[in-house]
């Protein structure tokens, strides 16, 4: 660790490779969302069963980013990054390896459990090597490194799954990891270890099982029927049993793990309760423009990559204006004009139908993205604003907590919905096609329902309609969680001063 002042040797070396890290990290958390469609077939699962992947290193990466501070004063953090590179990119091999959905999922938890230290590691590092005067603009270009992830993941994951297969969206870590391995060893120097800390391992052991429970009960609820199934039951009673012990363990506790009086601060509940449902958002609508672009417009997937690179592109830009704007402008209106962004963006694909065009897309998405920019930051800021920095290490906790939990359930939400509505349209839609019907009268004798053929063909159509109403009915529930979120800005108090110490947010 250095000291104010101090010159730290290889300051620009160490950067890289720590950025190397959280990229590889970033990296991860989209690049797979374009190959989903390709992995769902090579796999043999089916719509719900494919988006595990997605959810289980969300909520394996939720659970774990809390220990990272306990673990830095056990093992040291040069020791501890050195680690978890290791692990992310042996995990990243067994996922390119799997040969199920079992597999896969087992492999993405502990991809989840090691990327979740690297990047609150890398933002330390930076921090600690660089003195006062310079950590503003290091912590600018770190942040512009997390941001390379969204926007190169599904280009690249699109590129990748063409040219070669899905599993090199995964064995692509190797190389990456390599080399900021490689790094770390050669100019990183041991911050040594800290006195330890005492972690309340049981707290963070009740809302493991909460969250853990929680998120095996939406995943799997529609494949077992939600409560008919008895394993849905036992999940859903294990999540509030431990939701419910962990609150009680809270407010006992000598030293809880969360301290009781973090939640009396009032901008800090909100900014968690809107990051929550802006995650949710961002996550679900990655989720679900993947198999929309693939499956209902039928783009290859290079397209599709492309397509949906401008969402990160939009974050990127709003969050460096965005940094110019904090201060000068009432960061409320900042947070109002991103949600006001993102409702529109999902208002207009509410709207989408087959014949939607590649720039409309590309427009929302970059529009869905800037906004985002704009909620992310000022939110961070106002969080911490107002909150004494004795709680900021747990406060952080929680934050990054809350955003991951509430992108994993909106994931398994979203996608539940997207299978029961298919379904449920489809019933209906089936029931006014037959060959009395105005409609079908009009169609090609080759689609006529006197024939097998044309039976089939007809099935195809009504499935097709069937999955848009059931897409274009997730956007609009989307924009309706948006639109909840804004008199909630109503609560939040503006800080003294024009705000308090901020959080870099990163999109992990």
């Amino acid at each position: 660790m250095s000291a104010p002042g101090e010159t730290v040797p290889h300051r620009g070396m160490i950067t890289v490779c720590v950025m190397l890290g959280t990229i590889m990290q970033a990296l991860d958390s989209t690049i797979a969302n374009i190959a989903l469609p390709y992995m769902q077939g090579n796999l043999g699962a089916n719509q719900d069963q494919i988006n595990w992947v997605l959810t289980s290193y969300i909520v394996a990466a939720a659970i774990m980013t809390p220990v990272t501070g306990a673990l830095v004063s056990r093992i040291g953090r040069k020791n501890l990054f050195v680690v978890s590179v290791i692990g992310f990119v042996v995990a990243s091999v067994l996922c390119g390896l799997a040969q199920n959905v079992t597999e896969i999922v087992g492999f993405r938890l502990l991809q989840g459990v090691f990327g979740a230290p690297l990047v609150p590691l890398s933002q330390a590092t930076v921090i600690d090597i660089n003195p006062p005067e310079r950590r503003g603009q290091a912590m600018a270009i770190w942040g512009v490194g997390v941001m390379v992830g969204p926007i190169l993941g599904p280009v690249l994951g699109g590129w990748l799954t063409d040219h070669y297969s899905w599993r090199w969206v995964f064995y692509i870590n190797v190389p990456i990891g390599a080399l900021a391995l490689a790094g770390t060893m050669i100019f990183m120097t041991d911050s040594g270890k800290q006195a330890a800390k005492r972690f309340d391992w049981l707290g963070f052991g009740l809302l493991s099982l909460g969250i853990g429970a929680l998120q095996l009960m939406l995943d799997r609820g529609q494949d077992q029927d939600w409560f008919n199934s008895l394993e849905i039951i036992i999940e859903t009673v294990l999540a509030a049993l431990g939701f419910y012990m962990f609150v009680v363990h809270l407010l006992t506790a000598e030293a809880p793990f969360v301290r009781p009086r973090l939640f009396a601060d009032r901008n800090f509940v909100v900014a968690v309760i809107v990051s929550a449902i802006v995650g949710s958002i961002y996550y679900a609508v990655m989720a679900l423009s993947t198999p929309f672009l693939q499956t209902m417009l039928g783009y290859p997937v290079v397209t599709a990559g492309l397509v949906m690179g401008p969402r990160g592109i939009g974050t990127m830009a709003a969050m460096m204006a965005v940094g110019r704007l904090i201060g000068k402008v009432d960061t409320r209106i900042l947070l109002l004009l991103g949600l006001g962004m993102i409702i529109g963006s999902l208002w207009r694909m509410s709207g989408y139908s087959l014949d939607v065009s590649m720039t409309g897309f590309m427009i929302d998405g970059l529009v869905q993205g800037a906004g985002l920019g704009f909620v992310f930051v000022p939110l961070s800021t106002m969080a911490f604003s107002t909150l004494p920095r004795l709680y900021l290490d747990e406060g952080a906790g929680i934050y990054s907590v809350s955003r991951n939990l509430g992108s994993a359930i909106g994931i398994s939400i979203v996608t539940a919905l997207l299978t029961r509505n298919t379904q449920a349209n489809h019933q209906l839609l089936g029931e006014h096609v037959d060959a009395f019907s105005p409609a079908v009268q009009q169609l090609p004798d080759m689609m006529s329902p006197a024939t097998t053929t044309g039976r089939a063909l007809l099935d195809q159509l009504v499935n097709q309609q069937a999955s848009l109403i059931a897409y274009i009915d997730d956007f609009k529930l989307l924009m309706v969680l948006a639109i909840a979120a804004i008199p909630l800005l109503v609560l939040l108090r503006k800080p003294k001063g024009g705000g308090g110490p901020a959080v870099q947010v990163h999109m992990d």
